[in-house]
């Protein structure tokens, strides 16, 4: 595989058609819907990216963080501790000096998909997009902030957000399905510069009661993230992994593995709820044998319910990295959580003498099937 493509800068893009500055801008230009009927304020940014700089390294780092629009040029960003976005905002935070930022509100859908994932710190989201599409993502560069833009996007604005600048924002009805962070002061954006299409298109990804318009593909993209991160702190043998939507494609993960050695389940299942990309509000880590499908929740409950010893197949682990958005985190200013991580594997020193499975070998199945195939309905 060769080196991911580079985003490419160009002098204008179809979000250049109207660039608007000063008294001239109003984000209540585009129809900004409130999304459920509890909301606390009209939310521009769902389906967003929002751009920031790392004044140390200059790493552009990009996230799906929710916007609220407040006024015709003011609007709120809502990241949670320990995002890249909260930590870039505090190095300018901490030197007084502003920080920059862009939004974007329409774009390329896999630009929105790179948004929502877990990429690695110091990587680029840009590079990540311009791999999952063969091509360079083609940005502008904002008037104000120099911060990269897709050119092809919809609706874009850029501004600051400046220390101890905060506008009481929310609720929003969350991913969890809960109104959950209530009503809190977060960061103010000073918006600047207005850019959009001719007739623009604003992106919304709902969030609600899971299943929601994220948790299905990003259940998808996050299953993989944590595969990969299981092997690359050395676990052998992973089969599977499995983000459920049901739990927002976070709260429930599933681990799939041939078991190699005594321990082997604990170590999957424990680095699982703390490895970069399943460690942010987490509840359940299931491990399961690799004879179960992590994806089919039957069998996922069946294992748990005959192979899971609760005297010492589950560990609680206590004050992990969550979010004021879990209903259950410990306190509004204290988003952290307890999560569980059940061993549902058969026991290892069990293994030869655990009960058989009352089903027949596949020797039999495929006799049977020989023998009676062309008696049987089509696709049984």
């Amino acid at each position: 595989m060769g080196p991911l493509p580079l985003p490419v800068t160009r002098p204008t893009g179809a979000v250049t058609e109207n660039v608007l500055e000063g008294k001239d801008i109003d984000l209540f230009k585009i129809p900004v819907p409130k999304w459920h009927e509890h909301d606390g304020g009209y939310y521009i940014g769902t389906g967003d990216m929002v751009v920031m700089r790392d004044p140390d390294t200059g790493w552009i780092n990009y996230g799906a963080y929710r916007v609220q629009a407040h006024g015709p040029q003011l609007a709120s960003v809502m990241c949670s501790k320990g995002k890249h976005g909260d930590m870039i905002q505090r190095k300018y935070f901490e030197r007084g000096k502003p920080c920059p930022v862009a939004v974007v509100c329409g774009m390329h859908p896999a630009l929105f998909m790179i948004a929502g994932l877990e990429i690695p710190h110091g990587k680029n989201e840009y590079d990540a997009a311009g791999g999952l599409l063969g091509e360079p993502v083609e940005v502008i560069l904002g008037p104000r902030t120099g911060l990269p833009i897709p050119a092809h996007a919809e609706i874009a604005f850029e501004g600051f957000i400046h220390p101890n600048d905060r506008v009481q924002e929310g609720p929003l009805g969350e991913w969890t399905g809960y109104y959950a962070g209530g009503v809190k002061q977060e960061p103010a954006i000073r918006v600047e510069t207005f850019m959009y299409r001719n007739d623009p298109i604003l992106l919304g990804a709902i969030p609600g009661i899971p299943p929601d318009d994220d948790s299905f593909y990003r259940g998808t993209y996050r299953s993989g993230a944590v595969w990969n991160q299981l092997e690359a702190a050395g676990v052998p043998e992973v089969k599977g992994v499995w983000a459920h939507a049901a739990g927002g494609s976070r709260l429930w993960l599933t681990v799939s593995i041939k078991q190699m050695y005594a321990g082997h389940s604990k170590q999957a299942g424990l680095i699982a709820s703390q490895c970069h990309a399943g460690a942010y509000v987490n509840r359940f880590v299931v491990v399961v044998d690799d004879d179960i499908d992590p994806a089919d929740m039957d069998r996922v409950i069946w294992a748990m319910c005959t192979r899971f010893d609760p005297r010492e197949g589950m560990e609680v682990l206590r004050g992990c990295w969550s979010s004021a958005l879990d209903p259950m985190a410990y306190a509004p200013d204290d988003p952290r959580n307890a999560r569980v991580v059940i061993d549902a594997c058969r026991p290892w020193s069990r293994r030869a003498t655990f009960p058989l499975e009352a089903r027949a070998s596949k020797e039999l199945e495929a006799r049977i099937r020989e023998k009676f195939g062309k008696d049987l309905p089509k696709g049984t």
